[in-house]
């Protein structure tokens, strides 16, 4: 039987074999015959579980940090992902739920378009790709396109933002109305983005 004494603290790195890979994920083993577990949560940022486990085999030697160690039931937490930089929250630092963001499209597909921003790979449904119906095609898109979106969500657990393109218009839309329509509220809506336009000029 293995002996928790003089093990790696708390937050302290190791390196050890992958002893065997399960369905909760990998067993390593450490000194004193003791093993660590890597449960399939804290593999990878980036990968579910189920995925990132895939990247493993017997025998591999890993480094994980320490995340607790239980002396009276000679367990071990170990994650390997605490060694690597959370990608997700640089990629995303600084934009919230109504940030417009400029993405760029990197897949075209029948129910919407796929864009990347800082890295972070996002699906913005045919739904969301324009307020007219007429012009929620994902055909109007190239590969390479910049566009800008609102922000929807920003969900840390399952790692995406939720992008919209028709939010966005819906948004200038009515900051147009506000700024040019308040003084006349006989104006269509023609009438006001014409205005707003002629503004920019």
């Amino acid at each position: 039987m293995g002996s928790l004494r003089g093990n790696p603290p708390v937050g302290s790195t190791i390196e050890g074999e992958v002893k065997n890979i399960t369905e909760f994920g990998l067993f390593i083993g450490l000194d004193g015959d003791i093993d660590g577990m890597v449960h399939l949560s804290d593999l990878s940022w980036d990968q579910r579980g189920e995925e990132a486990i895939q990247n493993y085999r017997k025998g591999d030697i890993v480094q994980a940090a320490v995340l607790e160690v239980d002396v009276e039931r000679e367990r071990i937490s170990l994650s390997i992902k605490a060694l690597g930089a959370d990608t997700f929250s640089e990629a995303v630092d600084g934009v919230k739920r109504g940030s417009v963001i400029t993405v760029e499209v990197t897949a075209i597909e029948d129910g919407g378009i796929e864009v990347d921003y800082n890295g972070m790979k996002s699906f913005i449904r045919r739904s969301d790709l324009a307020r007219d119906r007429a012009d929620q095609r994902p055909e109007r898109f190239g590969v390479g396109d910049k566009v800008d979106v609102r922000v929807t969500s920003v969900d840390s657990k399952t790692r995406k933002l939720g992008l919209s393109i028709k939010a966005r218009e819906i948004a200038e839309e009515k900051e147009a109305v506000e700024q040019y329509g308040s003084s006349d509220a006989g104006a269509s809506l023609g009438d006001i983005l014409g205005a707003a336009l002629r503004g920019n000029n």
